[in-house]
């Protein structure tokens, strides 16, 4: 992730009428058909966004399974568990549609807890990550029989202990180890440097794990590295894997067994024109570290996020306004910022369709929301022919979008469809402004 750039930005994504489908790179089910249309799974997504009112997120469940299907086809032989990380999206249909396909879970407060045995989720495939765990989350977890705490801190595996003790039970850890490998992310997502919050720092990892096996509260099962999110490259997962397998063996010499290696996600995706590595690719690199390392028999666990649902997915919003100025052009939408922070929170490029192309001259626009902030914007510098009524699609939306929608300036949140080849199923409603202050009270 980073930065756009005006150079960079206008025009880009763009396809052209030519009378013949063309598919839209990293997009593997959505295309623009020969009439200019934009079509998700076969679906056009102006007749949904009219059908079902703007903002709308809509997702592709067979691009969900195409993506999973990656990561299932080079782990298969392997000993292995793939936990999504629902952090990028955790709507229930699309935890659903991972529980289903077999996959585990990567969690990071008790109410992702919550969701993952809603939808139908096995607990025993449930990995804890976070910071910041506080000691009723790790008794639900308990409760429930995770399979394994990532643990981030001597602190937390001093309370960890204290409430499995008091739980009478044993609470499963691994430790979430923190290489000092630089990702090349944005510092906002970056998470496996010394200067990150995240983990325990690589060269105190191996007394935490003598003091994690001397507590009675607790079992020593892994241990776990994630070093940050949108990564295009090999060769940080390969340094971070290298350094693990050295803490490994040091730790397994003084006598205690790991029976994992948990290398986390973060494999980034295609939002422009970046090349990420594909999940088979990245998966042998990791395999073959570990056949070469002597650890090819040990499990392995990944998780990843984006890179199974941020491309599965789109942002359907109506041109409200458009605003020429002296020196910018503002394309009003109603899609904003609580809709979908990512340009707002990281200056985060993501490319804009029109969902029905229109001939002539594309003049070259801001596209903003309504919300009352000049950081209010979706994409700037980008060359779209447009008329108010017109709909658009931010895609790439599916990881980090409506996962992190709010309600700033009291605005209801966006309608969630999940589509399933000719099904099309609502998978959350349209909240409507009265239940944004249900649970507020006027005083007497």
């Amino acid at each position: 992730m980073r930065p756009e750039g005006p150079a960079e930005a206008a025009g880009a994504g763009r396809c052209c009428l030519g009378g013949h489908e063309v598919t839209l790179p990293g997009h593997p089910q959505l295309l623009r058909d020969a009439a200019g249309e934009l079509r998700l799974e076969g679906h056009s997504l102006a007749e949904l966004g009219r059908r079902f009112g703007t903002p709308l997120y809509v997702y592709s469940r067979a691009a969900m399974l195409d993506a999973l299907a990656g990561y299932q086809r080079a782990l298969a032989g392997l000993p292995h568990l793939i936990c999504y990380a629902m952090k990028a999206n955790s709507n229930l249909a699309v935890l659903q549609t991972f529980a289903r396909a077999g996959c585990g879970f990567d969690i990071v407060s008790g109410g992702e807890l919550e969701r993952v045995l809603a939808a139908g989720g096995d607990p025993a495939k449930i990995v804890f990550s976070g910071v910041g765990k506080t000691a009723a989350e790790m008794r639900r977890a308990l409760e429930a029989g995770v399979r394994c705490f990532n643990v981030e801190s001597l602190g937390e595996l001093e309370r960890l202990s204290a409430v499995a003790v008091a739980a009478g039970r044993r609470a499963p850890v691994s430790l979430r180890v923190n290489p000092d490998v630089d990702a090349g992310t944005h510092p906002y997502i970056s998470t496996g440097l010394k200067d990150n919050k995240f983990g325990i720092p690589h060269d105190e990892a191996l007394a935490a794990y003598r003091r994690a096996a001397a507590l009675p509260g607790l079992a020593v099962v892994g241990i776990d590295c994630h070093i940050g999110s949108q990564i295009t490259q090999l060769e940080p997962y390969l340094d971070a894997l290298g350094r693990l397998l050295d803490l490994v063996e040091a730790v397994e010499a003084a006598g205690i067994a790991l029976h994992h290696v948990d290398v986390g996600g973060g494999l980034g995706i295609t939002y422009t024109d970046e090349t990420p590595p594909s999940p088979e690719a990245l998966v042998r690199a990791l395999a073959e570290l570990m056949r070469a390392r002597g650890h090819g028999q040990r499990e392995l666990l990944v998780e990843p996020g984006r890179s199974l649902v941020g491309n599965a997915g789109v942002l359907l919003t109506e041109v409200q306004y458009l605003k020429p100025g002296e020196t910018k052009n503002f394309c009003i939408v109603d899609a904003a910022m609580n809709d979908l922070v990512r340009p707002a929170m990281y200056e985060a490029w993501m490319a804009i369709e029109p969902c029905q192309l229109r001939a002539g001259a594309a003049p070259v626009w801001d596209v903003v929301g309504p919300v009352c902030e000049s950081g209010d914007w979706l994409g700037r510098d980008r060359a779209l022919a447009l008329e108010p009524g017109d709909l658009l699609a931010v895609l790439s939306a599916g990881a980090y979008g409506m996962a992190m929608a709010g309600n700033y300036n009291s605005r209801p949140r966006a309608a969630e469809l999940l589509l399933d080849g000719d099904a099309v199923h609502v998978v959350r409603e349209r909240e409507d402004s009265r239940a944004l202050f249900a649970l507020e009270r006027l005083l007497a």
